[in-house]
């Protein structure tokens, strides 16, 4: 095995995390390798016209996104059942490359609160301890928005995110989302353009009490230059976002801002083709002493020693490499003993279409945050749970993303699904149908975790991590009541034709719903609770820190990119702050 000089700091992954974590902490004068499993990316060179338009291989065969011969995790509904490889991707996509997922996101970037940072404490308080099903295992987070706002404000400068605040300092401010936390400032670009269903959707929402306003997106509303010098240009509005890189460098990625300005320092490198295989430690177990990654190159197998590991992959990949590494122990639902693999989450939801004989609505289009939503199921604390008997709640609104011809042929129900009466449904509907749908959060469930398989390997000999996974009763009340919700606004629409919303009661692998996997490396406020402090610093490997979507407790409606930034720089903050002062040591600020 080939051994590399020993650096202050290994990074596991190049997206978001990795690239703000690489560029903090190389700027600090640490020695920093970031190792990236995928390859090179850049807007220039890859991520140009005609092929950013090809919606065949980008679209609907997945071009940008991982090779599932390569590496996936194996899925079931409850453990009952055998696991299977999840090769055909649908419900959720995993990227490849250097910037990650940031790189074909769609860039729906929120705030969360502490009705998420405190949800045990506050649904106890609000609803009793009984409201709360035994099976539930939520908890605090052991972390506050108030600690995260400077750090909120930051990265939506670094990322270029557009839209309009609803509270400033406390300041409530009409068409924004009255219902988020104080804002330091406003958002650094104003909204992206609203369509016509926009229009009509906030419209009909607004004269049935509610409060609509435009997803907050990494979308950028006009050319910006963000305070690290990463230059932007204006959203085309081209319809290719999610699933697609930006040629016009209108999407904020990790590969166009964080990283760029990681690799101007000396004392940062970045290594590609580099699938890491191990987390290293010492005798004693509780000190990381490197990694060990083949070059796929080559299939040379290296150590990179390290005095620091951070895991700043994608989520599910954290905690692959967690348990293949053996450190912590494993989630067992039967006891409820063990923390590596516990809490997974994903999202719930419901859509319904809405036809309209007088109106084009423009499909191909769009931004990818080209929304209007109301939040008032959501953040709003004062509504009232009791009535639907759930825990967190749902965004709903009108987007208008992946209005491309092959993806996008909405027809009204009842219409043959091949032949001629098809095809004329297809042309005639393309541009007069319009969708009303919901986000939901999910919340952890005894019975739904990640551990290894003990069949199925990837192309390097690894055991596949295995997902066990279904909506519980809370899942399934949340996505009855956003249907219920939606096919109201919908009716009061008037369309011509409504395919009603109807709720999720089981998980489908096959059909995409979200990225948003979360959970299974959960922070929170001791070591019985926890696999890491609220910093991500792994509480029996102290010089081991964890990054992104792995550490939450539970799952949001709210897309989780908007903490995963805030908390990538409040832990490179205290890295760089305390943690260097007294390496090897848990950080207690």
């Amino acid at each position: 095995m080939k051994k590399m000089n020993e650096v202050d700091v290994v990074l596991v992954g190049a997206g978001w995390t990795g690239g703000i974590l690489g560029k903090e902490l190389s700027e600090a004068g640490m020695t920093v390798v970031c190792l990236e499993r995928g390859g090179p990316q850049a807007s220039s060179e890859d991520f140009t016209v005609p092929r950013m338009r090809d919606e065949l291989s980008l679209g609907i065969r997945n071009g940008m996104m991982v090779n599932t011969t390569d590496q996936t995790e194996t899925i079931r509904n409850h453990a009952g059942e055998t696991a299977l490889p999840y090769r055909r991707l649908g419900s959720y996509l995993m990227g490849t490359g250097v910037g990650g997922a940031s790189t074909h996101w769609n860039g729906h970037t929120w705030r969360w609160t502490d009705d998420e940072f405190k949800i045990r404490s506050r649904y106890e308080d609000k609803y009793g301890k009984k409201y709360i099903p035994e099976d539930m295992t939520i908890q605090d987070w052991g972390i506050s928005y108030k600690e995260l706002e400077k750090y909120y404000d930051k990265f939506e400068k670094v990322a270029g995110i557009s839209g309009k605040a609803g509270n400033i300092k406390g300041k409530k401010i009409a068409g924004g989302n009255v219902f988020e936390a104080p804002r330091s400032n406003d958002y650094p670009l104003p909204p992206v353009e609203q369509t016509l269903a926009g229009e009509l959707f906030e419209d009909t929402a607004r004269k049935m009490g509610y409060h609509p306003f435009p997803r907050p997106t990494a979308n950028t509303s006009r050319a910006y230059t963000n305070p690290d010098g990463a230059k932007f240009g204006e959203c085309q509005y081209c319809g290719h976002c999610e699933r697609f890189g930006c040629e016009s460098n209108a999407k904020g990625g990790a590969h166009m801002t964080v990283l760029p300005a990681a690799l101007k320092q000396n004392t940062f490198e970045l290594r590609t083709n580099a699938w890491v295989t191990r987390i290293e430690r010492d005798a004693s177990g509780r000190k990381a002493t490197g990694v060990t990654y083949v070059n796929l190159a080559n299939g040379e197998e290296v150590f990179q020693p390290a005095k620091m590991v951070v895991l700043t992959a994608y989520a599910l990949n954290n905690v692959h490499l967690m348990l293949v590494s053996g450190i912590g122990q494993v989630y067992d639902p039967a006891t409820g003993k063990g923390l590596i693999g516990k809490n997974y989450c994903y999202q719930t939801g419901a859509s319904a279409t809405l036809f309209f004989e007088d109106k084009l609505f423009h499909p191909y289009m769009s931004a990818g945050g080209t929304s209007t939503l109301i939040d008032d199921f959501n953040a709003n604390w004062d509504f009232d749970r009791t009535p639907f008997g759930y825990i967190g709640g749902s965004i709903i609104g009108t987007v208008q993303y992946g209005g491309r011809p092959i993806q996008w042929h909405p027809v009204p129900g009842g219409t043959p699904a091949w032949g001629n009466k098809w095809k004329e449904e297809t042309a005639k509907w393309y541009e007069r149908a319009m969708n009303i749908a919901a986000a939901g959060s999910v919340m952890p469930n005894r019975g739904n975790f990640l551990d290894l398989d003990p069949t199925y390997r990837n192309r390097l000999g690894m055991p596949l991590m295995r997902m066990t996974f279904d909506y519980k009763d809370n899942e399934r009340k949340i996505s009855a009541h956003s249907a219920e919700v939606i096919n109201k606004i919908a009716q009061a629409m008037s369309p011509a034709h409504l395919n009603k919303a109807a709720p999720r009661n089981s998980w489908n692998a096959t059909v995409y719903q979200s990225t948003h996997n979360t959970g299974g490396t959960i922070m929170g406020t001791n070591p019985g609770n926890s696999v890491t402090n609220k910093y991500g610093q792994v509480w029996d490997v102290d010089n081991l820190f964890i990054m992104g979507a792995s550490l939450f407790p539970h799952n949001s409606a709210y897309n989780p990119t908007g903490p995963v930034g805030a908390i990538a720089y409040m832990a490179a903050d205290i890295i760089k702050k305390v943690y260097v002062k007294n390496p090897g040591k848990l950080i207690d600020a």
